[in-house]
């Protein structure tokens, strides 16, 4: 072996021993501890929850290991803003807003509820399945903003979105939430991409 060879193999030896400790505490890891799931009625959003559930249970379980370490997932649903008029044709070429009724206003209330509470309560059963601490939270308003206001009030580490596979033109018009929260969130964003047979 020549002497440059001899000199690689000293330095390479030198840069892979590990450092000795002289009681100075050990760095620390940074553990992600909450995770926020954004959750609609879609089955790519299920698939995104199923995909952290099945990646890191072992963070989130409730075992009292993973209890003193602080892990939590909180699955969100965000419900549209209630409206009090609707706009309807009226006459030629126009829209007439009418306002309406108090008991149809809190008709749509119930419904929305409603429909939150069953897909809140099958992402519970998901996560209850696999001993996951979960809270849940129902916020009303556009999706994209307040997912992005409750990661910044509620100190996530984790956002994970499903990805509705929307076109280019969809998405041209309405937007994806996922798109918007992985320019707007105040932490790192994961967007679970579902298989294309069950993108809706």
């Amino acid at each position: 072996m020549s002497e440059d060879q001899a000199a690689a193999v000293k330095e390479t030896s030198a840069v892979e021993k590990q450092p000795e400790t002289t009681g100075a505490e050990a760095p620390t890891v940074t553990i992600t501890k909450r995770m926020m799931v954004a959750i609609d009625e879609s089955d790519s959003s299920f698939y995104a929850l199923q995909w952290v559930i099945d990646h890191f249970s072992n963070l989130l379980m409730t075992t009292e290991a993973a209890e003193a370490e602080g892990g939590l997932l909180t699955v969100v649903h965000v419900q549209s803003p209630s409206h009090h008029f609707a706009a309807f044709p009226a006459g030629p070429g126009g829209a007439t807003a009418v306002y309406a009724s108090s008991s149809m206003i809190e008709s749509v209330k119930k419904a929305q509820q409603e429909a939150s509470a069953a897909l809140l309560s099958r992402a519970l059963q998901m996560c209850r399945a696999k001993q996951i601490r979960t809270e849940t939270l129902v916020l009303e308003g556009e999706a994209k903003d307040m997912i992005c206001q409750a990661v910044e009030q509620m100190h996530v580490d984790l956002l994970v979105v499903g990805s509705r596979g929307l076109g280019k033109i969809k998405r041209a018009f309405i937007g994806s939430v996922s798109d918007y929260c992985a320019h707007h969130a105040n932490c790192p964003i994961l967007i679970v991409k579902p298989p294309k047979e069950i993108t809706t």
